[in-house]
Protein backbone atom coordinates (compact mmCIF):
# COMPACT_ATOMS: atom_id res chain seq x y z
CA UNK A 1 0.00 0.00 0.00
CA UNK A 2 1.34 3.49 -0.87
CA UNK A 3 2.59 6.29 1.94
CA UNK A 4 0.59 9.35 1.46
CA UNK A 5 2.00 12.67 1.47
CA UNK A 6 -0.06 16.11 1.27
CA UNK A 7 2.17 18.79 0.77
CA UNK A 8 0.72 22.26 1.44
CA UNK A 9 2.65 25.20 -0.52
CA UNK A 10 2.98 24.43 -4.33
CA UNK A 11 6.23 26.75 -4.88
CA UNK A 12 10.19 26.40 -4.02
CA UNK A 13 9.70 24.26 -0.52
CA UNK A 14 6.46 21.90 -1.54
CA UNK A 15 7.29 21.22 -5.28
CA UNK A 16 10.73 20.32 -4.46
CA UNK A 17 10.06 18.16 -1.43
CA UNK A 18 7.89 16.43 -3.06
CA UNK A 19 9.82 15.84 -6.53
CA UNK A 20 12.26 14.61 -4.26
CA UNK A 21 10.15 11.94 -2.39
CA UNK A 22 8.66 10.88 -5.24
CA UNK A 23 12.30 10.93 -7.45
CA UNK A 24 13.64 8.73 -4.51
CA UNK A 25 10.97 6.35 -3.27
CA UNK A 26 10.33 3.48 -5.34
CA UNK A 27 6.99 2.95 -8.15
CA UNK A 28 4.46 2.69 -6.29
CA UNK A 29 5.42 3.62 -2.95
CA UNK A 30 4.05 7.02 -2.56
CA UNK A 31 0.89 9.14 -3.37
CA UNK A 32 2.30 13.14 -3.33
CA UNK A 33 -0.67 15.71 -3.22
CA UNK A 34 0.04 18.97 -3.04
CA UNK A 35 -2.35 21.88 -2.17
CA UNK A 36 -1.97 25.34 -3.66
CA UNK A 37 -4.22 27.90 -2.93
CA UNK A 38 -2.65 30.55 -6.03
CA UNK A 39 -2.45 30.22 -9.51
CA UNK A 40 0.91 29.11 -10.35
CA UNK A 41 3.77 26.37 -9.01
CA UNK A 42 7.46 26.65 -8.66
CA UNK A 43 7.65 30.29 -9.89
CA UNK A 44 10.75 32.79 -8.87
CA UNK A 45 9.46 35.77 -6.51
CA UNK A 46 12.77 37.14 -6.40
CA UNK A 47 12.23 38.21 -10.01
CA UNK A 48 8.79 39.96 -9.81
CA UNK A 49 10.15 43.10 -9.55
CA UNK A 50 12.82 42.81 -12.65
CA UNK A 51 9.46 41.57 -14.64
CA UNK A 52 7.68 44.66 -13.29
CA UNK A 53 10.52 46.59 -14.28
CA UNK A 54 11.13 44.94 -18.04
CA UNK A 55 14.18 43.63 -17.37
CA UNK A 56 12.31 40.24 -17.73
CA UNK A 57 10.16 40.44 -21.02
CA UNK A 58 7.43 37.50 -19.94
CA UNK A 59 6.17 36.39 -16.83
CA UNK A 60 6.32 32.81 -17.89
CA UNK A 61 9.98 33.40 -17.69
CA UNK A 62 9.71 33.09 -13.93
CA UNK A 63 7.77 30.06 -13.82
CA UNK A 64 9.78 27.21 -13.81
CA UNK A 65 7.44 24.27 -13.95
CA UNK A 66 3.67 24.32 -14.47
CA UNK A 67 0.99 22.53 -12.64
CA UNK A 68 0.49 20.30 -15.66
CA UNK A 69 4.14 19.65 -15.76
CA UNK A 70 4.05 18.91 -12.43
CA UNK A 71 1.44 16.56 -13.06
CA UNK A 72 2.93 14.70 -15.41
CA UNK A 73 6.12 14.24 -13.14
CA UNK A 74 3.11 11.58 -10.88
CA UNK A 75 2.15 14.46 -8.42
CA UNK A 76 -1.68 15.15 -7.90
CA UNK A 77 -1.57 19.15 -8.27
CA UNK A 78 -4.33 20.77 -6.73
CA UNK A 79 -4.83 24.58 -7.70
CA UNK A 80 -6.77 27.25 -6.10
CA UNK A 81 -7.18 25.09 -3.15
CA UNK A 82 -6.29 25.74 0.79
CA UNK A 83 -5.93 23.68 3.65
CA UNK A 84 -7.81 25.30 6.56
CA UNK A 85 -6.91 23.26 9.20
CA UNK A 86 -4.45 20.46 10.39
CA UNK A 87 -5.25 17.61 13.11
CA UNK A 88 -2.21 16.10 13.96
CA UNK A 89 -4.22 13.43 15.89
CA UNK A 90 -6.40 12.07 13.08
CA UNK A 91 -3.17 12.92 10.66
CA UNK A 92 -5.97 15.00 8.36
CA UNK A 93 -5.88 17.87 6.44
CA UNK A 94 -9.54 20.17 6.44
CA UNK A 95 -9.23 21.61 2.60
CA UNK A 96 -11.48 24.33 0.46
CA UNK A 97 -11.57 25.04 -3.38
CA UNK A 98 -11.08 28.77 -3.15
CA UNK A 99 -13.40 29.49 -6.38
CA UNK A 100 -15.95 26.51 -5.34
CA UNK A 101 -16.11 26.01 -1.71
CA UNK A 102 -15.98 22.74 -2.00
CA UNK A 103 -14.59 21.40 1.46
CA UNK A 104 -13.22 18.06 2.37
CA UNK A 105 -10.68 16.10 4.75
CA UNK A 106 -7.44 14.72 3.22
CA UNK A 107 -5.54 11.98 5.59
CA UNK A 108 -1.84 11.80 5.53
CA UNK A 109 1.15 9.45 6.52
CA UNK A 110 3.55 12.40 5.98
CA UNK A 111 2.05 16.11 5.92
CA UNK A 112 4.61 18.95 4.58
CA UNK A 113 4.15 22.55 5.52
CA UNK A 114 5.16 25.24 3.02
CA UNK A 115 3.10 27.85 3.82
CA UNK A 116 5.71 30.48 2.96
CA UNK A 117 5.84 34.32 4.62
CA UNK A 118 2.77 36.93 4.42
CA UNK A 119 3.29 40.38 3.52
CA UNK A 120 3.84 42.64 6.77
CA UNK A 121 1.10 45.30 5.69
CA UNK A 122 -0.11 47.81 8.76
CA UNK A 123 -3.28 48.68 9.38
CA UNK A 124 -3.33 52.19 8.11
CA UNK A 125 -6.22 54.49 6.66
CA UNK A 126 -6.71 54.10 3.49
CA UNK A 127 -4.33 51.04 2.83
CA UNK A 128 -7.25 49.34 0.97
CA UNK A 129 -7.59 51.63 -1.56
CA UNK A 130 -6.96 51.19 -5.22
CA UNK A 131 -3.50 51.24 -6.42
CA UNK A 132 -1.42 49.83 -3.23
CA UNK A 133 0.00 46.76 -3.64
CA UNK A 134 2.46 44.18 -2.35
CA UNK A 135 4.89 42.19 -4.37
CA UNK A 136 4.66 38.90 -2.73
CA UNK A 137 3.05 37.00 -5.15
CA UNK A 138 2.96 36.10 -9.09
CA UNK A 139 -0.42 36.98 -8.83
CA UNK A 140 0.50 40.40 -7.26
CA UNK A 141 2.99 40.98 -9.92
CA UNK A 142 0.59 40.79 -12.37
CA UNK A 143 -1.86 43.17 -10.89
CA UNK A 144 0.83 46.13 -10.88
CA UNK A 145 2.05 45.32 -14.39
CA UNK A 146 -1.93 45.64 -15.72
CA UNK A 147 -2.14 48.66 -13.09
CA UNK A 148 0.89 50.56 -14.73
CA UNK A 149 -0.18 49.68 -18.34
CA UNK A 150 -3.69 50.92 -17.76
CA UNK A 151 -2.76 54.61 -16.52
CA UNK A 152 -0.66 57.24 -16.67
CA UNK A 153 1.37 56.50 -13.40
CA UNK A 154 4.18 59.54 -13.09
CA UNK A 155 4.43 59.24 -9.44
CA UNK A 156 5.32 56.48 -7.00
CA UNK A 157 5.75 55.76 -3.28
CA UNK A 158 7.36 52.94 -1.98
CA UNK A 159 7.21 51.98 1.42
CA UNK A 160 9.73 50.19 2.77
CA UNK A 161 13.99 50.63 2.13
CA UNK A 162 14.33 46.67 2.53
CA UNK A 163 15.11 44.53 -0.28
CA UNK A 164 11.79 44.73 -1.82
CA UNK A 165 11.61 48.33 -1.10
CA UNK A 166 14.75 49.16 -2.91
CA UNK A 167 14.13 46.37 -5.80
CA UNK A 168 10.66 48.50 -6.62
CA UNK A 169 12.07 51.55 -6.74
CA UNK A 170 14.59 50.62 -9.27
CA UNK A 171 11.56 49.09 -11.21
CA UNK A 172 9.64 52.47 -10.97
CA UNK A 173 12.89 54.59 -12.19
CA UNK A 174 13.60 52.27 -15.04
CA UNK A 175 10.11 52.73 -15.89
CA UNK A 176 10.68 56.23 -16.40
CA UNK A 177 8.22 57.40 -13.05
CA UNK A 178 9.33 59.75 -9.82
CA UNK A 179 9.85 57.73 -7.33
CA UNK A 180 10.15 58.03 -3.52
CA UNK A 181 11.14 55.70 -1.02
CA UNK A 182 9.77 56.12 2.49
CA UNK A 183 11.64 54.07 5.96
CA UNK A 184 11.43 54.74 9.20
CA UNK A 185 15.28 53.64 10.05
CA UNK A 186 17.60 56.38 10.12
CA UNK A 187 18.70 54.98 6.61
CA UNK A 188 17.49 52.90 4.05
CA UNK A 189 18.48 49.29 3.73
CA UNK A 190 19.17 47.87 7.80
CA UNK A 191 20.40 44.83 6.63
CA UNK A 192 23.73 46.42 6.27
CA UNK A 193 24.89 48.48 8.74
CA UNK A 194 23.86 52.51 8.64
CA UNK A 195 27.27 53.74 7.56
CA UNK A 196 26.73 51.66 4.62
CA UNK A 197 23.50 52.66 4.41
CA UNK A 198 24.51 56.18 3.97
CA UNK A 199 26.43 55.16 0.91
CA UNK A 200 23.38 52.66 -0.61
CA UNK A 201 21.28 56.83 0.15
CA UNK A 202 23.68 58.50 -1.31
CA UNK A 203 24.02 56.86 -4.28
CA UNK A 204 19.91 56.39 -4.49
CA UNK A 205 19.56 60.00 -4.83
CA UNK A 206 22.26 60.56 -7.27
CA UNK A 207 20.00 58.25 -9.43
CA UNK A 208 16.87 60.57 -8.85
CA UNK A 209 15.17 58.72 -6.39
CA UNK A 210 13.56 60.67 -3.16
CA UNK A 211 14.54 59.24 -0.02
CA UNK A 212 12.74 60.32 2.74
CA UNK A 213 14.19 58.24 6.13
CA UNK A 214 12.63 58.40 9.58
CA UNK A 215 9.62 58.73 8.83
CA UNK A 216 6.71 56.39 9.50
CA UNK A 217 3.55 56.41 7.18
CA UNK A 218 0.53 57.40 8.79
CA UNK A 219 -2.15 56.46 5.91
CA UNK A 220 -3.09 57.08 2.19
CA UNK A 221 -5.46 59.94 0.79
CA UNK A 222 -7.94 58.56 -1.35
CA UNK A 223 -9.50 60.23 -4.20
CA UNK A 224 -13.90 59.84 -4.98
CA UNK A 225 -13.23 57.23 -7.48
CA UNK A 226 -11.49 55.16 -4.84
CA UNK A 227 -8.04 55.61 -6.15
CA UNK A 228 -4.58 56.32 -3.64
CA UNK A 229 -3.74 59.73 -4.22
CA UNK A 230 -0.89 60.49 -1.68
CA UNK A 231 0.82 58.95 1.18
CA UNK A 232 1.09 60.77 4.88
CA UNK A 233 4.51 60.86 6.66
CA UNK A 234 4.18 62.80 9.28
CA UNK A 235 3.73 66.55 8.43
CA UNK A 236 4.70 64.90 4.99
CA UNK A 237 2.06 64.49 2.26
CA UNK A 238 3.61 62.45 -0.93
CA UNK A 239 1.42 62.55 -4.09
CA UNK A 240 1.51 59.25 -5.14
CA UNK A 241 -0.42 57.22 -8.34
CA UNK A 242 0.78 53.98 -7.33
CA UNK A 243 1.74 53.07 -3.96
CA UNK A 244 4.11 49.98 -3.44
CA UNK A 245 4.44 48.49 -0.26
CA UNK A 246 8.27 46.71 1.07
CA UNK A 247 7.90 46.64 4.32
CA UNK A 248 9.04 42.77 4.54
CA UNK A 249 7.53 39.43 5.36
CA UNK A 250 6.54 37.45 8.94
CA UNK A 251 6.57 33.73 8.61
CA UNK A 252 3.04 32.23 7.54
CA UNK A 253 2.33 29.85 10.83
CA UNK A 254 -1.42 30.33 10.87
CA UNK A 255 -2.37 26.61 10.30
CA UNK A 256 0.72 25.23 12.13
CA UNK A 257 0.47 27.03 15.36
CA UNK A 258 -3.72 26.45 15.87
CA UNK A 259 -2.03 22.36 15.03
CA UNK A 260 -0.04 22.97 18.32
CA UNK A 261 3.25 23.09 16.55
CA UNK A 262 6.00 24.87 18.13
CA UNK A 263 6.38 28.56 16.78
CA UNK A 264 10.29 30.23 17.72
CA UNK A 265 11.03 33.57 18.68
CA UNK A 266 11.45 34.76 15.27
CA UNK A 267 8.07 33.47 14.42
CA UNK A 268 8.90 30.43 12.10
CA UNK A 269 7.38 27.17 12.95
CA UNK A 270 10.50 25.15 14.72
CA UNK A 271 12.14 22.06 13.42
CA UNK A 272 14.90 19.52 13.80
CA UNK A 273 17.95 19.68 11.49
CA UNK A 274 15.87 17.07 9.29
CA UNK A 275 13.18 19.43 9.18
CA UNK A 276 10.51 17.90 11.27
CA UNK A 277 8.34 19.79 13.20
CA UNK A 278 6.96 16.76 14.50
CA UNK A 279 6.85 13.07 13.87
CA UNK A 280 5.88 13.00 10.10
CA UNK A 281 5.37 16.21 10.11
CA UNK A 282 7.83 18.58 8.06
CA UNK A 283 8.37 22.35 7.45
CA UNK A 284 10.50 24.72 5.06
CA UNK A 285 10.94 27.58 3.19
CA UNK A 286 10.17 30.97 4.42
CA UNK A 287 7.12 29.29 7.17
CA UNK A 288 10.42 28.35 9.37
CA UNK A 289 12.84 29.30 11.93
CA UNK A 290 16.36 28.27 10.66
CA UNK A 291 19.51 28.04 12.92
CA UNK A 292 22.28 31.12 12.54
CA UNK A 293 25.70 29.64 12.52
CA UNK A 294 27.24 32.54 14.02
CA UNK A 295 24.84 33.61 16.74
CA UNK A 296 23.23 30.19 17.60
CA UNK A 297 19.85 31.91 17.56
CA UNK A 298 17.02 31.00 15.39
CA UNK A 299 15.94 33.67 12.94
CA UNK A 300 13.37 33.97 10.09
CA UNK A 301 15.25 34.47 6.44
CA UNK A 302 12.98 34.34 3.77
CA UNK A 303 15.19 33.26 0.72
CA UNK A 304 14.23 31.17 -1.99
CA UNK A 305 17.78 29.19 -1.81
CA UNK A 306 16.98 28.35 1.79
CA UNK A 307 13.76 26.82 0.23
CA UNK A 308 14.83 24.60 -2.45
CA UNK A 309 17.37 23.23 -0.09
CA UNK A 310 14.55 22.58 2.60
CA UNK A 311 12.34 21.05 0.18
CA UNK A 312 15.30 18.56 -1.14
CA UNK A 313 15.99 17.66 2.50
CA UNK A 314 12.64 17.03 3.29
CA UNK A 315 11.96 15.02 0.19
CA UNK A 316 15.21 12.84 1.01
CA UNK A 317 13.93 12.02 4.55
CA UNK A 318 10.56 11.09 3.56
CA UNK A 319 11.92 8.53 0.75
CA UNK A 320 13.63 7.45 3.78
CA UNK A 321 17.36 8.34 3.22
CA UNK A 322 19.44 11.17 5.15
CA UNK A 323 19.07 14.69 5.13
CA UNK A 324 20.07 18.04 7.25
CA UNK A 325 20.27 21.75 6.82
CA UNK A 326 22.86 23.15 8.45
CA UNK A 327 21.94 26.47 9.16
CA UNK A 328 22.07 29.94 7.60
CA UNK A 329 24.79 32.83 7.73
CA UNK A 330 22.34 35.54 5.97
CA UNK A 331 23.95 36.06 3.02
CA UNK A 332 22.28 37.94 0.69
CA UNK A 333 22.69 40.16 -2.46
CA UNK A 334 20.22 43.27 -4.40
CA UNK A 335 20.80 45.96 -6.26
CA UNK A 336 19.24 49.31 -7.52
CA UNK A 337 19.87 50.16 -10.92
CA UNK A 338 22.99 50.25 -10.98
CA UNK A 339 24.20 50.07 -7.17
CA UNK A 340 25.10 46.43 -5.86
CA UNK A 341 24.67 45.43 -2.11
CA UNK A 342 26.25 42.66 -0.56
CA UNK A 343 25.78 41.55 3.24
CA UNK A 344 26.72 37.86 5.04
CA UNK A 345 27.49 37.27 8.69
CA UNK A 346 26.32 39.59 11.68
CA UNK A 347 25.85 43.65 11.12
CA UNK A 348 27.40 45.25 14.10
CA UNK A 349 24.21 45.50 15.74
CA UNK A 350 24.05 41.37 15.77
CA UNK A 351 26.96 41.20 16.35
CA UNK A 352 26.20 42.91 19.76
CA UNK A 353 23.35 41.19 20.39
CA UNK A 354 25.14 37.87 20.09
CA UNK A 355 27.67 39.34 22.67
CA UNK A 356 30.81 39.41 20.50
CA UNK A 357 32.99 41.47 21.05
CA UNK A 358 34.43 42.81 17.18
CA UNK A 359 36.69 45.03 15.28
CA UNK A 360 35.38 46.54 12.03
CA UNK A 361 37.13 48.17 9.64
CA UNK A 362 36.06 49.18 5.84
CA UNK A 363 37.77 49.47 2.68
CA UNK A 364 37.67 51.77 -0.52
CA UNK A 365 38.95 49.99 -3.62
CA UNK A 366 37.69 49.77 -7.21
CA UNK A 367 35.95 46.37 -9.24
CA UNK A 368 39.24 46.16 -11.49
CA UNK A 369 42.72 47.82 -12.08
CA UNK A 370 42.34 51.30 -11.43
CA UNK A 371 44.23 52.47 -14.55
CA UNK A 372 42.13 49.47 -16.38
CA UNK A 373 38.87 51.94 -18.32
CA UNK A 374 35.76 51.30 -16.70
CA UNK A 375 36.88 50.72 -13.19
CA UNK A 376 33.82 51.27 -10.72
CA UNK A 377 34.07 51.53 -6.69
CA UNK A 378 33.23 49.85 -4.04
CA UNK A 379 33.15 50.18 -0.30
CA UNK A 380 33.68 46.76 1.79
CA UNK A 381 33.18 46.56 5.37
CA UNK A 382 34.33 43.54 7.40
CA UNK A 383 33.63 42.12 11.30
CA UNK A 384 36.15 40.11 12.85
CA UNK A 385 35.86 38.69 16.75
CA UNK A 386 38.05 40.63 18.89
CA UNK A 387 40.72 37.95 20.27
CA UNK A 388 40.29 35.62 17.66
CA UNK A 389 39.89 37.49 14.00
CA UNK A 390 37.60 35.16 13.25
CA UNK A 391 35.63 36.91 10.21
CA UNK A 392 31.99 37.64 11.75
CA UNK A 393 30.42 39.81 9.15
CA UNK A 394 31.26 41.65 5.64
CA UNK A 395 29.49 43.85 3.86
CA UNK A 396 30.08 45.37 -0.27
CA UNK A 397 28.17 49.03 -1.37
CA UNK A 398 29.36 49.46 -5.05
CA UNK A 399 28.90 49.90 -8.59
CA UNK A 400 28.92 46.84 -10.96
CA UNK A 401 31.01 44.19 -10.50
CA UNK A 402 31.71 44.22 -6.70
CA UNK A 403 28.39 42.48 -5.44
CA UNK A 404 29.31 38.66 -5.86
CA UNK A 405 32.43 39.35 -4.34
CA UNK A 406 30.56 38.74 -1.03
CA UNK A 407 30.46 35.29 -1.84
CA UNK A 408 34.00 34.89 -1.09
CA UNK A 409 33.07 36.54 2.57
CA UNK A 410 30.81 33.55 3.15
CA UNK A 411 33.00 30.91 2.04
CA UNK A 412 35.24 32.13 4.49
CA UNK A 413 32.38 32.65 7.32
CA UNK A 414 30.88 29.40 6.72
CA UNK A 415 34.21 27.23 6.84
CA UNK A 416 35.37 29.46 10.61
CA UNK A 417 38.07 31.48 9.08
CA UNK A 418 40.03 33.80 10.27
CA UNK A 419 40.78 37.35 8.85
CA UNK A 420 44.16 37.00 9.04
CA UNK A 421 43.62 33.74 7.46
CA UNK A 422 41.85 35.42 4.29
CA UNK A 423 44.87 37.81 3.03
CA UNK A 424 46.38 34.74 1.81
CA UNK A 425 43.63 33.30 0.14
CA UNK A 426 44.44 32.86 -3.85
CA UNK A 427 42.00 34.80 -5.44
CA UNK A 428 42.32 34.98 -9.19
CA UNK A 429 43.71 38.49 -10.45
CA UNK A 430 43.67 40.33 -14.04
CA UNK A 431 43.36 44.02 -14.57
CA UNK A 432 40.16 43.74 -16.39
CA UNK A 433 38.71 41.74 -13.09
CA UNK A 434 40.30 43.28 -9.98
CA UNK A 435 43.24 44.95 -8.36
CA UNK A 436 45.96 42.88 -7.84
CA UNK A 437 45.19 43.50 -4.42
CA UNK A 438 41.40 42.41 -4.36
CA UNK A 439 39.06 44.18 -2.00
CA UNK A 440 38.56 40.98 -0.14
CA UNK A 441 42.25 40.85 0.74
CA UNK A 442 42.64 44.69 1.16
CA UNK A 443 39.79 44.48 3.46
CA UNK A 444 40.79 41.79 5.62
CA UNK A 445 44.40 42.59 5.81
CA UNK A 446 43.07 46.18 7.51
CA UNK A 447 40.99 43.90 10.10
CA UNK A 448 44.01 41.51 10.55
CA UNK A 449 46.36 44.04 11.58
CA UNK A 450 42.86 45.52 13.81
CA UNK A 451 43.28 42.65 15.73
CA UNK A 452 46.29 42.77 16.02
CA UNK A 453 46.45 45.78 17.91
CA UNK A 454 47.73 47.61 15.05
CA UNK A 455 44.77 49.68 14.67
CA UNK A 456 42.51 50.90 17.25
CA UNK A 457 39.65 48.92 17.52
CA UNK A 458 36.57 50.18 17.46
CA UNK A 459 34.50 50.86 20.40
CA UNK A 460 31.91 48.03 21.05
Amino acid sequence: MSKRIVVIGGDATGMSAASTALRHAGDGELEVIVLERGHYTSYSACGIPYWISGHVGDRDELIARSPEEHREAGIDVRMRTEATAIDLEKRSVSVRGIDDGDAYELGFDELVIATGAVPTVPPLEGSDAQGIFGVQSLEQGEEIVKDLADGDRRRAVVVGAGYIGVEMAEAMVVRGIETTIVDQAPEPFTQVDPDMGALIREAMEGMGITVLTGAGVDGFDVGEDGRVRAVRAGDTVLPADIVIIGLGVKPNVALAEDAGLTIGASGGIVTDVRMQAAPGVWAGGDCVEVHHRLSGKGVHIALGTHANKHGRIIGTNIAGGYGAFPGVIGTAISKVCDLEIGRTGLTESEAQAAGFGYVSTSVESTTTAGYWPGAETMTVKVLAEQRTGRLLGAQIVGRPGSGKRIDVFATAIWNAMTVEEMTFMDLSYAPPFSPVWDAVLVAARKAAKEVQGEIPASPV
